[in-house]
C-alpha cells in the first residue's frame, strides 16, 4: 500500500510541474543586460528590437541586470519625456524582477540623467490571455492558427487548478 501512495504523490507531483511551469523569465538585453546601448544607427531602439522578438504573457517575469543605474515603470508621456516624477514602479537595486500583473503596454525607462535619452528605454506588450479552445463544430479561421504571421503555436493546457486540486485533495483522503 505504501509504494501505490507514492506512486500517487509523484504523479501528482508531475501534474503540479506542469501546470506550476506557465510563465518565464526573461533576461532584459540578453547578454548584455540592462545597460546605455552602445553607439549606432540603431543603438535608440535596442530594447524594443529585443522585446519585439519576444512573446509576453501575463506573470511572466523581466529580469534586470545593471549596475549603478535603476528601472522606473512610467506612463506612456513619461516615457516619450524620458523622465517621470510620479513613477508606477521604481528600483535601483542592481537585479530587478518585474512581474507582467496585466496585458497590455508597459514603459520601461532608466532613471538616471541622460540614459533614457540615449536608448535605455523599452515598451513590453503583454499579451491577452488565451480563449477557451473552440470546440470541432465552431469554424475557425486560418488567421487563428498562426497570430500575425510570427510562428504561434497554441500550448494546450495539462491539467486546470481545480483539476489538480481535486487530484491532490483525493490523494491527501488516502493518507
Amino acid at each position: 500500500m505504501g509504494s501505490c501512495k507514492v506512486t500517487i504523490l509523484l504523479i501528482l507531483l508531475s501534474f503540479l510541474h506542469l501546470y506550476a511551469v506557465t510563465c518565464t523569465e526573461f533576461e532584459v538585453g540578453g547578454d548584455d543586460g540592462w545597460v546605455v546601448p552602445k553607439k549606432s544607427k540603431d543603438g535608440d531602439q535596442m530594447y524594443n528590437q529585443w522585446a519585439s522578438k519576444n512573446r509576453f504573457k501575463i506573470d511572466d517575469k523581466l529580469h534586470f541586470k545593471y549596475n549603478k543605474d535603476s528601472v522606473i515603470v512610467v506612463t506612456e508621456d513619461e516615457y516619450k519625456k524620458c523622465r517621470s516624477s510620479h513613477p508606477i514602479f521604481f528600483s535601483n537595486n542592481g537585479d530587478t524582477v518585474f512581474t507582467l500583473e496585466q496585458p497590455g503596454l508597459f514603459y520601461f525607462i532608466s532613471g538616471v540623467g541622460g540614459h533614457c535619452e540615449r536608448g535605455m528605454k523599452m515598451i513590453i506588450k503583454v499579451l491577452e490571455p488565451e480563449s477557451p479552445p473552440q470546440s470541432q463544430n465552431q469554424s475557425s479561421s486560418p488567421t487563428d492558427n498562426n497570430k500575425n504571421g510570427a510562428g504561434y503555436i497554441r500550448a494546450a493546457a495539462i491539467a486546470s487548478p481545480i483539476t489538480f486540486t481535486s487530484l491532490f485533495m483525493s490523494f491527501l483522503g488516502l493518507l
